[in-house]
């Protein structure tokens, strides 16, 4: 065998290798469907997550009522109005929390918002992501409990109970 024939034989030998290489990365990358429904049971953990903690905050501040969202997203949110009376004049006092898990998007990321209110005041503007293929629960779970936390801290220090 000459020198010309087996280059070929290791220029056919390289051109596998590299369609090989390509059909595995073919395989690792996730369609479209598996990505949404990866996203779908990332959601429906994290909301459950949500309304859980949700629940505990409003059964220590009473007063607090809570309701499931879906319209900018799915999570939920904790509110209660309280009335001020300083001097004679009347104020409506407005708290809330809500988290809510972002619908799926082309950016093919799970991201988790969070608002907080106390007495007409912003206290609490949050926002995470992670890329679906990177997606790790256990963070997002840490994250909601933290902002649960905080929101519980700050409003029980700027309130009388």
């Amino acid at each position: 065998m000459d020198f010309e024939q087996r280059l070929q034989r290791a220029i056919q030998r390289g051109q596998k290798q590299k369609e090989e290489r390509g059909r595995e990365q073919a395989a690792l990358v996730m369609s479209e469907d598996d990505l949404r429904q990866l996203h779908n049971a990332a959601r429906l953990d994290l909301s459950d997550r949500i309304e859980q903690g949700l629940k505990k905050i409003a059964d220590h501040f009473p007063g607090f009522d809570y309701q499931s969202v879906m319209d900018d997203g799915w999570g939920g949110r904790i509110s209660r109005d309280d009335f001020s009376i300083r001097r004679g004049t009347k104020a409506n006092l407005y708290s809330r929390l809500e988290m809510v898990v972002r619908p799926f998007s082309d950016a093919h990321i799970v991201e988790l918002k969070a608002k907080g209110t106390i007495r007409n005041k912003e206290v609490i503007s949050r926002n995470h992501f992670q890329f679906l293929k990177d997606l790790d629960l256990e963070t997002y779970a840490e994250l909601i409990e933290v902002w649960l936390l905080e929101y519980a801290e700050k409003y029980s220090s700027e309130t009388n109970l």
